[in-house]
């Protein structure tokens, strides 16, 4: 059943379920870990287009698309809403065996508002655009104005019913973005008649109450800067907040916004939403740059507190070295790890294995994954012949075998979800190796070759299966075990078994003891070993 404990269509809604330190999807009784990507965000906007894409994320070995519905689209004059295309989109992906999340690209898309139906873009009255400190329009709607959320909020709710009308019974659709990475650029915040008018009024006691409540749990960016200027109990934005007022003041107000409309198609069809997040960069830039007032890390506890109606905030994570920072930054007991974008180049192969092994990830999905593997991404030249075979690049081949392992493995990687008992393996530049502890031994995790520009990094995980025995795959790297916190011991391998999964089942093809002996992955290559352990006190 749903959060809410309702049925449609005689099934329970795709939900939230914890699971130890984790949170899973489950859908149809069982846990869905994403494992796909996201389209290029003009690729969904036709049919026709999208039809040689389809057969190729199937070779790609996704399990989820996450493509865009416009407004503009779904409601090209007030009032009239045009439907065929999210139907279309629901119903390929189903004939592809594939699950699919929407992204409502509505009032605001990357802090601008090009979804945005022109009824509303030319109505600057009605539906009064955000302002610089100068007084000259923005290219993005205010959200302090009612009626533009009305507007968003009624046609996102239609979407919402359509999707429950035509695919409750079938649950295709497993959860749905609110927005796409709002917040306003090159500036703090909107000087709109409208958010002068509530930038001048005292912080909500909502939001206050909110931070009390949770004062141990407070990112130290939002709890340092509420010390900073006092820790007064009640104020304006600036009294409160000092310097960060700007931002907390559109967190806040974004945070509502997208909540209002969430909320608005919850009730039509109560799937899990969330908001992504433009992340701040490294090192963090100064809010403007970042899109001000977005669900970053640094404003995820005032986001919590505007936006009941999302169960957690994902980052689009492009950043190439602080990756396993930014993932760690999100990942916490009320906000599990999701990750919407993600670079789909040479480091992809490794990002998602650490994603979904370290941090419980319930989805890895790299941004035009649409173009994986196309010298030229025109549609009309591809090979649909498969993207794993002779068109396809290193990267993609990695980045295929990748997805291929771990959809047959995740039964496995669902069962061990919150447990402690697994880790992510990323290599970051300059390591040669890394340690960890897991299951009672210390893993030396040596990599195959020094990451260098260009070149995919290692990566992949390791699982403790039970006593004295562990899983690992990925590729680039070899494991050495010891006894954690014991010495006089020295550990002799009693099995080392090169496997594969078929049908979700651990399959033994050879037993590696002799020359090839030891836990050791190819680099350009995706492979699985079950170790079995003797600790021999010497």
């Amino acid at each position: 059943m749903d959060r809410s404990g309702k049925l449609v269509a005689g099934r329970a809604l795709p939900a939230l379920r914890r699971q130890g330190r984790a949170t899973q999807l489950i859908v149809d009784g069982k846990p869905l870990v994403m494992i796909g990507g996201e389209l290029h965000n003009s690729s969904s906007s036709s049919l026709r287009y999208m039809e040689p894409i389809w057969p190729r994320l199937r070779a790609l070995h996704c399990n989820t698309v996450l493509a865009a519905v416009s407004w503009e689209l779904v409601e090209p004059e007030e009032g009239r809403f045009e439907l065929e295309l999210v139907t279309g989109l629901v119903e390929a992906a189903r004939s592809h065996g594939l699950k699919l999340v929407p992204l409502w690209f509505g009032t605001l898309k990357n802090s601008f508002s090009q979804y945005a139906p022109a009824w509303v873009k030319t109505d600057v009255r009605r539906f009064p655009r955000a302002k610089a400190q100068q007084g000259f329009r923005r290219g993005a709607n205010s959200v302090f104005s009612a009626e533009t959320l009305a507007c968003d909020a009624r046609a996102f709710a239609r979407v919402m019913k359509h999707i429950r009308e035509i695919d409750a019974e079938h649950q295709t659709v497993v959860m749905v973005q609110v927005e796409n990475e709002v917040g306003i650029l090159e500036q703090t915040r909107d000087y709109c008649a409208e958010a002068e008018a509530a930038f001048a009024k005292p912080v909500p006691a909502e939001l206050m109450r909110y931070l009390r409540g949770h004062l141990e749990g407070l990112r130290g960016e939002l709890c340092g800067a509420w010390e900073a200027a006092g820790s007064r109990e009640a104020g304006t934005w600036t009294e409160v907040f000092g310097a960060t007022g700007d931002e907390v003041f559109m967190a806040w107000h974004m945070g509502k916004f997208v909540d209002a409309v969430a909320a608005a198609g919850a009730k039509e069809y109560a799937l899990p939403m969330f908001a992504n997040a433009w992340l701040t960069g490294t090192p963090p830039g100064k809010a403007g740059v970042y899109p001000s007032g977005g669900p970053v890390s640094r404003m995820m506890d005032v986001w919590k507190a505007a936006a009941p109606h999302l169960f957690t905030l994902a980052p689009d994570n492009y950043d190439e070295e602080p990756f396993a920072d930014a993932c760690a930054d999100y990942a916490r007991e009320d906000n599990p790890l999701l990750i919407p974008e993600a670079r789909r180049d040479h480091h992809a192969p490794a990002c998602v294995w650490y994603a979904l092994a370290e941090h419980d990830a319930m989805c890895f999905a790299p941004f035009g994954i649409d173009s994986v593997g196309l010298d030229d991404p025109a549609i009309v030249n591809i090979v649909q012949e498969g993207i794993a075979g002779q068109n396809a690049t290193g990267n993609s081949r990695l980045l295929t075998q990748s997805f291929r392992v771990l959809n047959d493995m995740m039964p496995t990687i669902a069962k061990h979800h919150g447990s402690g008992n697994m880790i992510g393996i990323l290599q970051r530049e300059g390591q040669k190796s890394i340690t960890r502890t897991l299951g009672g031994y210390v893993l030396t995790i040596e990599f195959n070759e020094e990451r260098k520009p260009g070149v995919a990094p290692a990566g992949g995980l390791a699982i403790a299966t039970g006593k004295d025995e562990f899983l690992v795959a990925g590729h680039g790297f070899r494991v050495r075990f010891a006894v954690d916190g014991k010495t006089g011991y020295w550990v002799e391998n009693l099995a080392i078994d090169e496997c594969v999964f078929v049908e979700g089942q651990l399959t033994c093809l050879r037993r590696l003891n002799g020359d090839e002996g030891g836990v050791r992955l190819r680099t350009r290559e995706v492979e699985v070993c079950r170790a079995k352990l003797h600790p021999l006190a010497v």
